[in-house]
C-alpha cells in the first residue's frame, strides 16, 4: 500500500475480485532490465507513447539507517557500546540483515565486525532455518548460553552482555542478554513501559497506544493500564496495527501516534515505518539499557535486571508457543471443529486449579474501519487469568501448523524468577486434554518451543 505497509482484506478482496474477471493480459517482452546495483532513474516509454513507467533505485541501506538516526541517541548508544564492560552480538540468519547491521554497528558505532554472526546474506540461508527463536537461531543461542527452553547453560567463556538474531528479511528480533532469553511478549511490554528514553517518542509528546496481536501475552495490558494509554487486542497481522497507525491521516479518525505495538512470533514496530522493524527493537533494547547504564563508573545494569524490574512492578506472565509443524491439514481442521463444538460443555470445566471461565473463537472489530475478522485463534480463558490459546497458521511451508499459546499470570513477585518449563506443566497437559490433540495429529511433542 502506498503507506508502505501491508494491505488491508477490503483491498486484497478487491483484488480478488478483478482476477474473477479478467480476460485478457498483455506482456512487455522488450522491457530492458534495470541494473539494481546502480541508483538513479530510468524511465521507459512504451513505443505508441501511450504509457511512460519510471524506476528508481535507492540505497535501502542507507534509507533505513537515516530514519532510525532520526528515532534514536545514536551517541548515547555508542557510548554504551563502548563501555569495557559491555559486548553485544548480533546474528543476522545469512538474512537481509548483514549489510544493514555492519552499516549501523561496525561503520556508524564502530564495533568490531566480529559482533556480527552470519551478517552475509544467502539465498538458501546457508542451509539454516532463518527463524529468531530459539529452536533455530542456533549460533545465537549457544553464545549466549542458553538452550533450547531458553533456560541457562555453561559456556566456556562468559557470553555477551546482550545479543539478538533477525529473521530472514529482518522485521523480526530476538533479544537475549548473558544466560537469559527475552520472550517477546515482555520485549514489547518492557519497551512501551520505557518509550521516554527514545528521541522519537518524547518529541511527539510520549507513547499515546499500545496494541498487541491476541495470542500475545497480557503483560502489555498492564503497562497501558498504568500508563493511561490507548491499548488495542488484535487478530495475528501487522495491517490491523497499520490501520491504527494510520487512523487520523488516513481514515480522519483517532489520533494513535506516537504508537508501539508487537506479536508473540519476535515481532516489534511503531508508526515510524509500517511494519515489524528488527533493527529498531534491537536499537531500542540498547537505547533501554544506555540509560540505564548512564553512570559509568557503576556495575553494568544487565537485561536480565530490567527484565525482572519490570515483574516486580507488574508481575509475570510466564509464556510459551508450542509449534507443531507440518500436521495433516484435514486432521488439524477436524481437531478445531471438535473445540468450537465443546465451548459450551467445557466452561466450568475444571483441571488442577485451572477452571475455564469463557471459551471462544476469537473476533475482531477493526475500530478505525469497521471491518469485521471472524475465526481469529480459539481462546479458553481461566478464571485466574491464564489462557490457552489455538490458531492454525499455513504459512510455515507444507501441511499445516497448529500453534498452543499457554500463559500463566502470577502476581507476586516472589514467584516471579521460577522457570517457565516449571510452572506450565499443569496448563500444557490441559491443553492437550482440551485439544485432543495427540490423537488427531499423532503428535506428542513439538517440533518448536518459544
Amino acid at each position: 500500500m502506498e503507506n508502505g505497509g501491508p494491505a488491508p482484506e477490503s483491498f486484497t478482496n478487491s483484488i480478488y475480485a478483478n482476477t474473477t474477471t479478467l480476460t485478457e493480459y498483455a506482456i512487455c517482452p522488450d522491457f530492458p532490465t534495470i541494473d539494481l546495483n546502480l541508483c538513479g532513474i530510468t524511465k521507459v516509454e512504451s513505443t505508441c507513447g501511450s504509457a511512460v513507467v519510471t524506476v528508481e533505485v535507492i540505497d535501502a541501506v542507507e534509507d533505513h539507517l537515516d530514519l532510525l538516526k532520526c528515532v534514536f541517541d545514536f551517541a548515547a548508544i555508542k557510548t554504551l557500546l563502548d563501555r569495557p564492560d559491555f559486548s553485544m552480538v548480533y546474528d543476522c540468519m545469512h538474512g537481509v540483515q548483514g549489510p544493514y547491521a555492519h552499516a549501523c554497528f561496525v561503520e556508524e558505532l564502530g564495533q568490531p565486525a566480529s559482533c556480527l554472526l552470519n551478517a552475509t546474506p544467502k539465498t538458501d540461508f546457508n542451509g539454516g532455518h532463518a527463524d529468531p527463536n530459539l529452536t533455530y537461531a542456533h549460533d545465537l543461542v549457544a553464545a549466549m548460553g542458553l538452550d533450547r527452553e531458553g533456560k541457562s547453560v555453561p559456556t566456556a567463556s562468559p557470553p555477551p552482555a546482550f545479543g539478538a538474531a533477525a529473521d530472514g528479511d529482518a522485521d523480526r528480533n530476538m533479544i537475549c542478554g548473558a544466560n537469559f532469553f527475552v520472550t517477546p511478549s515482555d520485549s514489547v511490554a518492557i519497551l512501551a513501559d520505557h518509550a521516554n528514553v527514545v528521541p522519537f517518542f518524547r518529541d511527539y509528546g510520549g507513547l499515546k497506544a499500545v496494541a498487541r496481536s491476541m495470542p500475545t501475552s497480557g503483560a502489555l495490558d498492564r503497562v497501558a493500564k498504568k500508563n493511561n494509554l490507548a491499548f488495542f487486542e488484535t487478530p495475528t497481522g501487522w495491517k490491523y496495527f497499520g490501520n491504527l497507525m494510520d487512523s487520523k491521516d488516513v481514515f480522519g479518525g483517532t489520533d494513535y501516534t506516537p504508537l508501539i505495538c508487537g506479536e508473540e512470533s519476535f515481532g516489534t514496530g511503531s508508526n515510524h515505518v509500517r511494519e515489524k522493524d528488527g533493527l529498531w527493537a534491537v536499537l531500542f533494547w540498547l537505547q533501554l539499557l544506555a540509560d540505564y547504564n548512564q553512570d559509568a563508573g557503576a556495575p553494568l545494569v544487565s537485561v536480565q535486571t530490567i527484565v525482572e524490574k519490570h515483574w516486580a512492578a507488574y508481575g509475570r506472565n510466564y509464556y510459551t508457543r508450542y509449534d507443531y509443524e507440518g500436521v495433516d491439514k484435514a486432521a488439524a481442521g477436524g481437531m478445531f471443529d471438535e473445540m468450537r463444538a465443546s465451548f459450551a460443555t467445557v466452561v466450568g470445566k475444571t483441571f488442577k486449579g485451572y477452571t475455564v471461565a469463557s471459551a471462544d473463537d476469537f473476533e475482531y472489530t477493526d475500530p478505525v474501519d469497521g471491518s469485521v475478522s471472524k475465526q481469529q485463534g480459539l481462546r479458553f480463558l481461566m478464571a485466574c487469568g491464564s489462557r490457552i490459546i489455538f490458531r492454525l497458521s499455513g504459512t510455515a511451508g507444507s501441511g499445516a501448523t497448529v500453534r498452543m499459546y499457554l500463559e500463566k499470570y502470577e502476581p507476586e513477585a516472589a514467584l516471579t524468577k521460577q522457570k517457565t518449563s516449571a510452572v506450565m506443566g499443569d496448563l500444557v497437559a490441559f491443553a492437550a486434554e482440551l485439544s485432543n490433540l495427540e490423537k488427531h495429529t499423532g503428535r506428542k511433542e513439538p517440533t518448536v518451543i518459544t
